[in-house]
């Protein structure tokens, strides 16, 4: 399950969060948005004893994107310990996205 997280709650979900936080930068108006929802979805309930999923509106939550240099959407960006461990932009296949995000080994 994700949460929703804004400008003013995100530090302290990184802060707290014992365990990885992939999250994931979108706009209701974005297509490529919406086809990658359900695949992190899917992960997230997958994986859900080793990551959170956590959703970043952009269009309401512009200083945490642009703190981030999200310049595009769909950005989902892997948090261990707080500091970004990978990164991924665009739609891409779950197997691919997992890997991209550390939940898988390589092929």
């Amino acid at each position: 399950m994700a949460v929703d997280v804004s400008d003013t709650t995100f530090d302290e979900l990184l802060k707290t969060a014992d365990k990885a936080v992939v999250v994931d930068f979108w706009a209701p108006w974005c297509g490529p948005c919406r086809m990658v929802a359900p695949v992190l979805d899917e992960l997230a309930r997958e994986h859900a004893d080793l990551l959170v999923l956590a959703k970043v509106n952009v269009d309401e939550n512009p200083t945490l994107a642009s703190r981030y240099g999200v310049m595009s959407i769909p950005c989902v960006i892997r948090f261990d310990g707080g500091q970004e461990t990978a990164r991924t932009v665009g739609v891409r296949p779950k197997n691919q996205l997992a890997q991209l995000l550390k939940l898988s080994p390589p092929a």
